[in-house]
């Protein structure tokens, strides 16, 4: 079944934040400091010449990051390695990476946004997980174009600055860039994404995906879990920066939830066949057999209508019990029917 796009309106309407209707906790007397070392300028501010000397002085500075950076980032030997590759590798970075990390520079002339955003949302995981280890520490680095946004380390919560260089930044927009992050994905490389990308994996590594070999419909309910649950820890943000859709994406799901669903309806939602799922979860720059105008993952949106409406039906229910609830007894209760 093909969606009716004669029958879609194109409408724009402004969402601000988390649509729950439930007022978030009050978490500003929860003990928590948040500072963000800048690993990137200690390491660019490296004597080229004495890069050997340099790192090992770096390395007494951040033990705890150091060889995470050497290995899995610049996937070069850890600094103990006699070999000296990393030595090497590093100062081959160091010069060729330097316009970037100029560029950026600009961009993040202090970190205070993101510290203060960072702050609320590790008083919001401690407010309702308690027991949970938040990171020792939060580290900015720079890497290669293809190292993550966001790592977590064994010590460390690690922001890869590189992918936040801001949309119009020419390698995105190269035919190099392209190929590594379509527009679709590179639009997103914005400063205001660091803390909702953060607080999506400090938030995946609490309660890490169940989807696998689930059916369709469990798949959207466990993914729109993710949401629901993001939703709790940034309960101020705007919902474009926690989906990753645009605002014109946004808008249309909601003026059309009706007619997505009853696509939905079309399909098997029983079915495991991952051709078929992979067409509604996971990132893409809209749904095949929707309008160019819908979102790619437009399942895990659906999923997160269903959790939300579960969440209304209790409205006691914690986060860590809504976590657990199966997905195919949310799905049951709620019997969603959006008009």
């Amino acid at each position: 079944m093909q969606v009716n796009k004669r029958l879609i309106p194109i409408s724009i309407l402004f969402i601000f934040g988390c649509n729950s209707a439930k007022k978030a906790p009050d978490v500003s007397d929860i003990p928590v400091e948040v500072h963000v070392e800048r690993f990137d300028k200690a390491f660019f501010a490296l004597d080229t010449n004495s890069v050997e000397a340099g790192l090992l002085a770096l390395g007494h500075q951040y033990p705890y990051f150091i060889n995470d950076f050497a290995v899995n980032i610049l996937g070069t030997s850890p600094l103990s390695d006699t070999s000296k590759y990393a030595f090497f590798a590093c100062r081959r970075f160091i010069s060729s990476y330097m316009p970037v990390k100029d560029s950026l520079d600009i961009s993040f002339t202090n970190m205070k946004n993101i510290e203060d955003g960072l702050k609320k949302g590790f008083q919001f995981i401690r407010y309702y997980f308690p027991k949970y280890n938040l990171p020792p520490k939060v580290v900015a680095y720079i890497g290669p174009f293809d190292a993550p946004g966001v790592a977590l380390t064994r010590y460390t919560l690690a922001i890869g600055l590189q992918l936040y260089a801001g949309k119009q930044f020419p390698f995105y927009l190269s035919n190099q860039g392209q190929e590594l992050f379509p527009l679709y994905i590179s639009r997103r490389f914005e400063p205001p994404y660091v803390v909702p990308n953060c607080m999506k994996a400090l938030a995946e590594d609490i309660f890490p995906d169940q989807s696998q070999g689930k059916t369709l419909i469990e798949q959207m309910i466990e993914k729109g879990k993710n949401w629901w649950l993001l939703d709790q820890l940034l309960p101020e943000t705007a919902d474009s920066l926690k989906t990753g859709y645009t605002q014109r994406q946004l808008s249309w799901c909601i003026s059309n939830e009706g007619q997505i669903w009853n696509y939905f309806l079309d399909l098997n939602l029983y079915s495991l066949e991952p051709d078929l799922i992979k067409n509604y979860i996971g990132d893409a720059p809209n749904t095949q057999g929707m309008p160019d105008i819908s979102p790619g993952n437009i399942g895990q949106w659906v999923g997160w209508q269903i959790v939300k409406k579960y969440a209304s039906l209790h409205p006691e229910i914690s986060p860590e019990m809504l976590m657990k609830t199966p997905d195919r007894s949310i799905f049951d209760e709620v019997k969603y029917k959006p008009k």
